[in-house]
């Protein structure tokens, strides 16, 4: 089992809802037409639009707006071109900020991303400027009181999972990308609650901000995550119990 994992903070523990039902929609309609795009209109053949047509349906996103959504991005319904991009860039106190958005005009999200980054004490950088500082992973988070480590393990490792790590308020099961869809369907089959679960980009190391830094490092990474051309953001902040308490005051 590794250490401490500080990435919950980030995405659990800041108590916002992650996007309003219209624009979770969106995120979702545009996630299925990129996989579709990218890998075909098979969900049996195609992992990541397996997990789009899961996550969709987690928010209670109708049949037959999955099923248009897919055909949109296999070509079979015509419609606008959508586009994935990530930017990369830098926050207060040096923050390590990636976004992943998806558009049908790469000039105008840029611009505004730009100035996003800008206009929140940020600034907006070449790609590749902070992509080392992450490992992209599966991560499957189980609550403490209903599963014990080894249960976990047992279940995990068999599929093909990488680690389980204490994160203080939950278990958090890691995966490679191409190990995620199994190890999410063995725990499923074997009956266990998975409180979350995505693909995300998970820091290798933290910055731990004092309170004025903190407060905008996570204004900055909330105006990022409320655009609509954005599908996540991930950044390498860690903000402590005592400092939240006093951004809280």
């Amino acid at each position: 089992m590794a250490g401490h994992s500080k990435w919950a903070n980030i995405k659990h523990r800041k108590g916002r809802q992650d996007a309003k039902r219209g624009q979770m929609f969106t995120r979702a309609t545009k996630e299925l037409m990129l996989s579709a795009k990218l890998g075909g209109g098979d969900p049996e053949m195609n992992s990541r639009l397996r997990m789009a047509i899961d996550s969709a349906k987690a928010i209670n996103m109708p049949k037959d707006k999955i099923e248009t959504a897919i055909k949109k991005g296999t070509g079979e319904i015509t419609s606008g071109t959508i586009e994935e991009v990530v930017y990369e860039g830098y926050g207060p106190g040096g923050v390590a900020i990636m976004v992943e958005a998806a558009t049908d005009n790469k000039n105008r999200t840029v611009a505004e991303i730009r100035k996003i980054f800008s206009k929140g004490g940020g600034n907006l950088g070449e790609f590749g400027c902070v992509g080392w500082m992450f490992d992209k992973l599966g991560v499957l988070t189980f609550d403490k009181n209903a599963y014990s480590e080894d249960e976990l393990l047992e279940v995990g490792l068999e599929a093909g999972a990488d680690d389980v790590i204490d994160d203080g308020e939950a278990w958090e099961v890691r995966t490679s990308p191409e190990s995620y869809y199994e190890v999410k369907q063995a725990f499923e089959e074997a009956g266990f609650a998975i409180q979350n679960a995505e693909v995300a980009m998970i820091p290798k190391n933290y910055v731990t901000p004092d309170v004025d830094t903190a407060k905008k490092a996570l204004k900055l990474y909330e105006q990022l995550e409320d655009h609509d051309d954005v599908q996540k953001v991930h950044a390498n902040f860690d903000i402590p119990d005592e400092v939240y308490a006093e951004m809280s005051q």
